[in-house]
C-alpha cells in the first residue's frame, strides 16, 4: 500500500469537502499568499551601505595661489571676449561634490559659454552645441568650483 493510499484514508472526511472561503474578507491572490513565505531579509539595505561606503569619491583638488590667479585671469579674458559678441567654446574642468558623502569627482565638459556671473560666482554653459537650442537646460557651474579652463 503506498503512502497516498494511507493519506486518503487518513483525511477521508475531509479531503472532498470545498475549500473554505470566509465570507467578510476579500480572497488573497496567489502572489500575496507567496509573499508570506518569501525569505525574510533581516538587515535590509545593509548590501546598499556596505556598496555605498566602498564607492571611491576624491577630494576636492586645493588650488595654489598661483593657479587661482591664472583662473581669475582666463576667466577675466573670455568675460571681454563674450562683450565683443563671442560666444567662446571652452573645456572646463571643475569638482562635483558627491551628495552622500565627503568628496566628489572631477568632470570636464566642452561647450560655449553662455554667461559669466561675477557678482554670483558661476559659469552658465550651453546644453548643447547649438548655442540657440532652448531644449536642453544650461550648466551652472560655480567659479570656486573650477580647476581648469581650457578655451
Amino acid at each position: 500500500m503506498s503512502s497516498d493510499e494511507n493519506a486518503r484514508d487518513a483525511y477521508a472526511d475531509i479531503i472532498d469537502l470545498p475549500h473554505h472561503r470566509a465570507e467578510n474578507r476579500r480572497h488573497m491572490s496567489l502572489y500575496d499568499r507567496a509573499a508570506q513565505f518569501a525569505a525574510f531579509k533581516a538587515l535590509s539595505g545593509y548590501e546598499d551601505m556596505i556598496d555605498e561606503s566602498g564607492r571611491y569619491t576624491q577630494s576636492r583638488p586645493e588650488l595654489s595661489d598661483y593657479e587661482l590667479e591664472l583662473l581669475d585671469r582666463e576667466t577675466a579674458l573670455l568675460s571681454a571676449r563674450m562683450e565683443n559678441g563671442e560666444k567662446p567654446e571652452v573645456t572646463v574642468t571643475y569638482f562635483v561634490p558627491d551628495p552622500f558623502k565627503s568628496g566628489g569627482s572631477i568632470q570636464s565638459i566642452r561647450a560655449r559659454i553662455k554667461e559669466i556671473d561675477s557678482v554670483f560666482r558661476c559659469m552658465t554653459l550651453y546644453g548643447s552645441d547649438d548655442t540657440e537650442d532652448k531644449k536642453t537646460d544650461p550648466i551652472v557651474i560655480s567659479l570656486d568650483d573650477i580647476t581648469g579652463i581650457n578655451a
